[in-house]
């Protein structure tokens, strides 16, 4: 279980459930509360052996047995530290196994947007620029077409080595450059404000140049990341709504001669810097005639980032948990963490009687929904050429080809759909438990009641196959926004476009794939809406792809393309974290099985697949709040249910006073690849003995005694030095009034070294400067 396992929000309350982090006794004797009375009204902290629930939010109240208040905090109290040896009991033989937390919010918005602007660094890069030997100018261009949620750059900073003598940054649309931010990268290299006329949206270029010279060298100079090489680096600093946030965007291909031959002549103009200037800017304030001393200092914070990277990297390797909660540990703690693992449950406990699955869903109770097609079959002589269904002889489905399921047991709940469908394929559920559904042979999305057979409303002819406005070609799935009604279809094996509806199903608009790179679709096979993000993913079946649309505006977002998938991505779902599963595919064959993959990097987190048996084709999947997840498949008739099994390793700790603990208790909350014929054997319980105890304090030590002698050393500098180094950017007050939203800004950034060069002028920073980030604009400018 999850230490924050039971999270509740209403208007103006939150409650929190998480057991005690030992099984041994432990006692808490300090109270920190992170809390401010600007959003949280009042915190109650008690002590429980059995909360409401341990699996599902506590609505209704706090601990089943008797709860004991242990702490209450309002109106900005402080800390609050017990007496000398005095201690609230917990644990084991206390009676209390579970804190259950209490807060009641003052202002919910607070907590409900957290900040509602993100930023973030978008940084174009040269990687391939060659300055030729006493060549007076060689320009380094670089160029992206940018595809993503609009930005809003506030600040901007050049970086190159000695030879650059001018950067400039350029928002292109509709054929016209709009400078974002223009200067010489010999001047500090601090963030300076940007042109606070300019956003940046989809469809918009985004395109920066670095003017070398190659004066007085002898040899060619390449981009590298040592002083004898160049760089070409523009920083954007931006931000965006935090709903499609992406911390961090990067450019590094090379611009076309033909985009460039418009770029503003300012772009070539070098900024002088006077030679007093150049003096000023030195490490540590010193003049161009003390070399050494420069390369001393370099060594000094070369020697002192090196121990303070082995002390990081020795820290990480040795603390396996986040901290949670604090309080002193009296006795020795055991800590358990949980490897998730997918395996097959033994699910159903009796035969569902399914035919070719086709669709799964999810209805608002979270039972799980099957669409399958009884006792008809998509074979090869199920269409003409025309895609005209040619076995209407047959009739409709007798069977009930909608079948609500209880998701543990496998129990039917209810069933209907009979006598309405041909050919089932997709099928969604809205918040009412209305199911929206298509039919290839019907080439129709139509929408029931539950557990009603009766249609309510269709779109599309039946049987008439098209590509107009009014009609579908064997459409494959469909998805509705809860909020605004709109309904989503993926039309699908002869049309390859999606179709947006309004909620009483006027047309709308359709788009055909990712319409800048012109790439379209082949079979959309499968549709998800990600309410956080706004946007709308689809399985391109054939592309082997997931692309991410802009549910408003259809505007193309990314795309998800691995050699894992095969060329074959049937099926794809959403729950923060994206599940897919691919199909075989003839020619790349690789692995049948289901992915668990990040939205925000892409990466594939983890791979699961049956047991015993093998996928044949996995035509849908669906996933529940517990972690569970579910997959149709439509040639065994049959749907495999994936549950997390937990392998617990144990660590004893002694005499801390942190105590730590983080549990994961989905794949889809590690992050980390795993083998699962590897690690589901292990289970093991490793006990530090005091000699292991001891071996970390000897090597901590170790590491410190040099890291205390350089750190002397630079303090021996600094008070020798006679100059002051030129201040630093503050970053104070970007957002101090943006929508009514106000915040204590940072205090300062510092952007020396973040280069990773070694170049002595290079680190100096700006004067103290203060500007802030415009609004949003109303209107596309």
């Amino acid at each position: 279980m999850s230490l924050f396992s039971l999270i509740f929000q209403s208007d103006t309350y939150l409650c929190m459930a998480f057991p005690v982090p030992t099984r041994q006794d432990a006692y808490i004797v300090d109270f920190i509360p992170l809390a401010s009375m600007d959003t949280v009204h009042h915190m109650l902290l008690f002590g429980c052996q059995t909360p409401v629930s341990t699996n599902s939010f506590c609505v209704q109240g706090t601990c089943e047995d008797e709860a004991a208040i242990m702490y209450a905090w309002a109106r900005n109290a402080p800390p609050t530290k017990l007496p000398k040896d005095v201690g609230f009991k917990v644990g084991r033989s206390s009676g209390m196994s579970y804190f259950v937390l209490q807060i009641h919010y003052g202002d919910i918005s607070a907590f409900k947007g957290e900040q509602p602007f993100i930023a973030g660094i978008y940084l174009l890069m040269s990687v391939d620029t060659v300055i030729l030997p006493g060549q007076r100018v060689t320009d380094a261009d670089v160029a992206c077409d940018y595809t993503s949620y609009p930005i809003y750059p506030f600040a901007f900073r050049t970086h190159t080595h000695r030879l650059g003598k001018v950067v400039s940054g350029y928002r292109i649309r509709d054929g016209k450059w709009t400078l974002i931010g223009r200067q010489s990268p010999q001047l500090p290299q601090a963030f300076y404000p940007a042109n606070k006329q300019v956003t940046v949206k989809y469809g918009d270029t985004l395109a920066a140049r670095c003017v070398f010279t190659g004066e007085g060298k002898t040899s060619k100079t390449y981009i590298g990341g040592t002083s004898d090489d160049e760089m070409c680096n523009f920083y954007i600093m931006y931000y965006m709504e935090s709903r499609h946030a992406i911390p961090y965007m990067n450019c590094m291909e090379m611009g076309s001669e033909e985009l460039f031959q418009h770029i503003p002549p300012e772009a070539n103009v070098p900024i002088n810097v006077s030679p007093s200037h150049m003096n000023s800017v030195m490490h540590l304030g010193q003049s161009t005639g003390t070399a050494t001393s420069n390369i001393v200092h370099l060594m000094f914070y070369k020697l002192l980032a090196d121990l303070l990277l082995m002390l990081i990297f020795y820290w990480m390797a040795s603390v396996q948990f986040n901290s949670v909660i604090y309080f002193k540990a009296i006795t020795v703690q055991q800590i358990t963490v949980s490897l998730p693992q997918f395996q097959v449950s033994a699910w159903p406990q009796s035969s569902l009687q399914l035919g070719q699955v086709s669709g799964l869903a999810l209805d608002s109770d979270s039972n799980l929904v099957i669409f399958h097609r009884g006792d008809h079959h998509w074979g090869a002589d199920s269409f003409n050429n025309q895609a005209r269904y040619q076995q209407r002889s047959l009739g409709p489905i007798q069977q009930s080809a909608i079948l609500v399921v209880d998701p543990s047991k496998g129990s039917i709940l209810k069933a209907s759909g009979r006598n309405m469908f041909f050919l089932p394929h997709g099928i969604t559920a809205d918040k009412e438990n209305n199911y929206w559904v298509t039919d290839v042979a019907l080439h129709q999305v139509s929408f029931s009641s539950d557990g009603k057979d009766k249609t309510l409303m269709a779109l599309g002819e039946a049987f008439i196959p098209g590509s107009d406005n009014n009609h579908f070609c064997q459409p494959t799935d469909v998805a509705v926004d809860t909020e605004s009604g709109n309904i989503f279809v993926s039309d699908g094996y002869c049309n390859a476009r999606i179709i947006k509806f309004s909620a009483d199903g006027k047309y709308l608009s359709e788009w055909g794939a990712d319409r800048r790179r012109r790439i379209p679709f082949h079979i959309p096979h499968s549709l998800v809406l990600l309410p956080d993000k706004k946007e709308i993913c689809v399985a391109d079946r054939e592309n082997g792809r997931i692309q991410c649309f802009i549910a408003e505006t259809g505007e193309f977002v990314k795309e998800i393309k691995k050699d894992e998938f095969g060329g074959e991505v049937f099926a794809i779902s959403y729950n923060g974290l994206i599940f897919a599963v691919n199909g075989e595919s003839l020619s790349r064959p690789v692995p049948i099985r289901g992915f668990v993959i990040d939205y925000s990097t892409k990466d594939i987190l983890d791979t699961f697949s049956p047991n015993k048996k093998e996928f044949k084709m996995p035509h849908d999947i669906a996933e529940t709040r517990d972690g569970s997840v579910f997959v149709g498949d439509a040639s065994s008739k049959s749907v495999y249910k994936f549950t997390t099994e937990k392998l617990h390793h144990s660590v004893k700790k002694a005499g801390i006073e942190v105590q730590e603990l983080e549990e994961m208790d989905a794949v889809v909350q590690t992050k980390v690849k795993q083998d699962t014929s590897k690690t589901a054997a292990i289970q093991e319980k490793q006990t530090l003995n005091k000699g292991e105890r001891v071996l970390p304090v000897i090597i901590t030590t170790l590491l410190l005694i040099p890291l205390v002698v350089v750190i002397s050393i630079g303090v021996f500098i600094s008070w020798r030095k006679k100059s002051k180094a030129v201040g630093s950017l503050n970053l104070g007050n970007f957002f101090p009034s943006h929508k009514g939203y106000s915040r204590q800004g940072f205090d300062q950034l510092s952007t020396e070294g973040s280069d990773q060069e070694r170049n002595d002028e290079d680190s100096s920073d700006s004067e103290n400067e203060e500007y802030s980030a415009l609004p949003p604009p109303q209107s596309s400018s």
